[in-house]
């Protein structure tokens, strides 16, 4: 791929597309002149996205934690709008509160959908691109994938895990001379049913917009960039914090408010968020 990437007439597949962030970087790169395909659980609403968006778009209904779906999906993409430049691996769930209260059967379920959804992208992806020597795979991971975060204990977990798998895969296409590239996101809590419910009011912060997210995924392929911190100055304030001695970096965590995003998360405006995420397909 050359440094200056351009997106248009390129063929993108998202998982989790069709609400949320997914939703927003569909129609972003769809904008940007990209042929994009929409994977969802709920494949009538991925149709529906697809739908709005017109022409070089289509919605499929596809399931991240199955194997053969996964690969269903990444085949009609390819059948019906081309070879595939780019994975955007979006889809994702975030449960809250206390770990010790977290039921078994939700641990599982976004360590499903969060790691092993993103791993099984990767292995499905990578085999078409690496033939080419050619394509970009975009991971969604989150600032709670760089420290610990209360209240969003096993999310944390897995993005964290994200961060991890992205950069080991991309240390292994260099040694092994391929082309192609991988990047992960690192947004801060966006407007959207995920972020539903949590505490808005830490230091320097504000909730992103679902666009700028999508804007970053589109900054992410043209320009190369491995870690995309939205939004930027969260990069500083984490690389400062984090170099600092434990006690320095708790004590900043608490003068942002940062320790209590997701801790102090109101469970009755997530209530209805939950039920959905983590209700397993039938």
């Amino acid at each position: 791929m050359p440094s200056e990437w351009d997106p248009a007439g390129r063929v993108v597949a998202i998982t989790g597309g069709a609400r949320g962030l997914g939703l927003a970087t569909a129609r972003a790169l769809h904008r940007a002149g990209m042929r994009v395909a929409i994977g969802d659980l709920d494949g009538d609403l991925a149709r529906a996205a697809a739908a709005q968006l017109g022409d070089g778009a289509a919605g499929m209904q596809m399931d991240v934690t199955r194997r053969d779906s996964f690969a269903a999906f990444l085949d009609e993409a390819e059948g019906r709008l081309g070879e595939l430049d780019v994975l955007v691996n979006n889809a994702g769930i975030m449960v809250l509160g206390r770990f010790v209260d977290e039921d078994d059967a939700t641990t599982q379920r976004m360590l499903d959908i969060n790691v092993r959804g993103v791993l099984l992208g990767m292995k499905l992806a990578l085999p078409r691109m690496i033939a080419r020597d050619s394509g970009h795979i975009v991971n969604m991971a989150s600032q709670a994938g760089t420290f610990g975060t209360p209240g969003g204990v096993t999310y944390a977990a897995t993005k964290h895990a994200v961060v991890g798998a992205t950069e080991a895969v991309r240390r292994e296409l260099r040694l092994e001379g391929s082309r192609v590239r991988l990047s992960y996101l690192l947004p801060y809590i966006a407007d959207t049913e995920l972020g539903r419910g949590t505490t808005t009011d830490a230091r320097s912060f504000r909730m992103l917009r679902p666009e700028e997210v999508a804007a970053g995924v589109l900054a992410a392929l043209r320009d190369g960039t491995v870690d995309v911190w939205l939004p930027r100055h969260s990069k500083v304030i984490n690389k400062l914090a984090t170099a600092a001695p434990r006690p320095v970096m708790e004590a900043v965590a608490k003068a942002l408010r940062a320790d209590r995003v997701l801790f102090a998360s109101d469970a009755e405006a997530r209530r209805a968020y939950d039920e959905r995420a983590t209700r397993s397909p039938s």
